[in-house]
């Protein structure tokens, strides 16, 4: 990737991540690009130079997310740790990015409202991809008679349902920071998982 593209990518990145904050606070379809482009402190043509539209900009940044992580889950799943370490990890590192990213995640609950078919479709395969990564370690779990016999998409559905609801009741301001809700939280999660816990 040449410098330019880098600087074009970081642009993009930082006008993502300012500009899902603006459409969760007022809503997708009570957000126009005008009001996006004026929070940024930029023309409306600087933000249509890096995003055809404003559903172009939310799907990118919902890949985005996705993307890292799934990122974030291929990293765990390569350390040479136990698998009960690797899933409180996998757990840990999902709550502490659903917290940084909040925006963009609480914009990811109705996505059937917002994208057109074919962008279903990525955000779905994405979705899927990351969901196999939780699944690989709780299957590794039960394998290992660590894990108790489970439905394992079941199980995962749990978590990732219980996880990304932290989105909606965690407070900056309350007792525990992110790294503490998100450390407790995996405690909790892994007493159902693992055998004589």
């Amino acid at each position: 990737m040449s410098l330019r593209e880098k600087k074009t990518a970081k642009k993009k990145e930082e006008i993502l991540q300012s500009a899902v904050s603006i459409l969760s606070e007022k809503g997708y379809h009570g957000t126009t690009m005008e009001e996006i482009a004026a929070k940024l402190l930029m023309t409306k043509g600087s933000v249509y130079y890096y995003f055809n539209d404003k559903q172009n900009l939310l799907f990118e940044s919902q890949i985005m997310i996705l993307n890292r992580s799934i990122q974030n889950m291929e990293s765990i799943n390569s350390q040479n740790v136990s698998v009960i370490k690797k899933l409180r990890k996998a757990i840990i590192a999902h709550i502490e990015y659903a917290i940084r990213e909040r925006s963009g995640f609480v914009m990811m609950f109705n996505p059937e409202q917002i994208f057109s078919p074919s962008q279903l479709e990525q955000i779905f395969q994405l979705r899927d991809e990351y969901g196999k990564g939780f699944d690989q370690l709780i299957e590794e779990g039960i394998e290992a008679d660590v894990f108790r016999s489970m439905d394992v998409k079941i199980v995962r559905n749990i978590i990732l349902g219980a996880i990304n609801w932290v989105t909606q009741w965690y407070s900056d301001d309350g007792k525990k920071d992110e790294t503490e809700m998100a450390e407790l939280i995996a405690d909790y999660v892994m007493q159902i998982l693992i055998k004589d816990f």
